[in-house]
């Protein structure tokens, strides 16, 4: 199964956001242990660096991506999956991009707090509570 985690699953793992890291850890740990394949949208490290960064420490933050690329892709996205992104009927570019990003590796669902984003994606978008239950 593959699934594309958007930028806020990252977040909160890595600052430990209450009441939600449990959660996006869990998913997390089910790429690292292979129980399903993981990806991640390529402008997804930059947002991360630039939100953590300044609180966490430019070390810190290159550390948290370096250790999440040893057991998560970047989805392979190209001009096509920009121009796919630019046609969807979604009102946030970045969620475009997203959606894009999980069309090109194939995602089944796209994990994600933010449900409201992806209402009118054409793939599935599931919190990270709702995709461990689906999973087990």
């Amino acid at each position: 199964m593959n699934i594309l985690i958007d930028t806020d699953i990252l977040l909160d793992v890595a600052i430990a956001r209450e009441p939600f890291v449990e959660y996006s850890s869990a998913v997390l740990d089910l790429i690292e242990q292979n129980e399903a394949q993981g990806f991640i949208a390529w402008h997804s490290l930059s947002n991360f660096y630039y939100l953590t960064a300044p609180s966490s420490g430019s070390k810190k933050t290159k550390t948290f991506i370096k250790e999440l690329l040893s057991f998560i892709d970047v989805a392979p996205v190209n001009t096509l999956s920009a121009e796919f992104a630019l046609s969807l009927n979604v009102p946030d570019f970045e969620d475009a991009l997203q959606i894009a990003s999980a069309k090109e590796c194939n995602a089944n669902f796209i994990v994600t707090r933010n449900l409201k984003h992806y209402k009118k994606s054409p793939i599935k978008a599931l919190t990270p509570k709702e995709f461990l239950s689906s999973f087990n």
